[in-house]
């Protein structure tokens, strides 16, 4: 249970770069979305002050869906502004995402001043240390988000537009589909799920942090490329698979920190399991 509810954060991450990489995408700015979530809605999420200053326990000053559509709104925008550039300009993804994986993290450094947002009321609280029927809220969202995500790539016509994106994009605009609209719509979608985790982190641990989701993007790109979404050939993943990986890396984590491995090490060691996972998608998909 504590290594799932470690991943949960980059499982959530790892479910929208697994739909973007289906339509032969990638998202580099991903951690630094959820930074900037994390410190929108954490500003809104304080409890009234009393006469003296201080802060009222379980008194919200804001209803909880003021941070929420605040923290969200704001990652789903980024996620649209970036695939807007990426549907209606020849730029790269990757160039475009690294370019707000910049500006995200600049974003919220300028929205606290480089500090940590604290004090928050108990509501918002719930959300990343609370439980529902005994789970941890951050797994209960993993869940929620990770059927959702599954239906919405199983079951409609939107998901099978996806995958024929991936698979050959000059036959899915033959086809008909709109793509233009699927890639802003999935680049909205991943950034609003580094929004979910970036809130749910930081209730958690109780503090908006500029610097929050350092590295998050690449083990979430981690965690999809080893539960066989296909980098190279596009068309080709699943959010289960995807969970599957984030487990593996958190499971390896776990596992090399009880065992007294340095930090450094570890970075090492994921670096050569990405690539591998890398190979071995070549391979298989020669």
């Amino acid at each position: 249970m504590n290594v799932i509810r470690q991943i949960s954060f980059i499982g959530l991450i790892g479910i929208g770069v697994t739909v973007i990489i289906i339509t032969t995408g990638i998202d580099l700015s991903s951690g630094s979305v959820l930074a900037m979530a994390s410190v929108f809605a954490a500003s809104f999420a304080h409890p009234i002050k009393d006469a003296s200053g201080a802060y009222v326990d379980a008194v919200a000053q804001y209803p909880l869906i003021v941070p929420l559509v605040l923290g969200l709104g704001v990652a789903a925008l980024a996620g649209a502004v970036c695939a807007s550039f990426i549907a209606f300009f020849p730029i790269p993804p990757v160039i475009v995402t690294l370019g707000m994986m910049t500006a995200a993290r600049g974003v919220a450094f300028l929205w606290t001043g480089g500090k940590p947002i604290g004090d928050f009321h108990d509501a918002f609280n719930y959300l990343g240390a609370g439980f529902f029927l005994g789970i941890p809220m951050p797994i209960l969202l993993l869940i929620l988000f990770t059927v959702f995500s599954w239906l919405i790539l199983t079951k409609p016509k939107f998901g099978r537009h996806i995958y024929a994106l991936g698979g050959n994009e000059q036959a899915a605009i033959i086809s008909g589909v709109n793509v233009k609209l699927i890639k802003i719509v999935v680049y909205a979608y991943a950034s609003f799920l580094a929004g979910v985790a970036g809130i749910s982190l930081s209730a958690r641990i109780e503090s908006g942090q500029p610097s929050a989701g350092l590295g998050f993007e690449l083990d979430a790109i981690a965690a999809a490329v080893i539960g066989g979404t296909s980098q190279s050939t596009g068309g080709i993943g699943t959010v289960q698979g995807t969970i599957v990986g984030a487990l593996i890396i958190g499971v390896i984590n776990n596992g090399m920190t009880l065992l007294g491995i340095n930090s450094y090490w570890q970075q090492i060691v994921k670096a050569i399991i990405i690539v591998g996972a890398v190979m071995l998608d070549k391979k298989r998909n020669k």
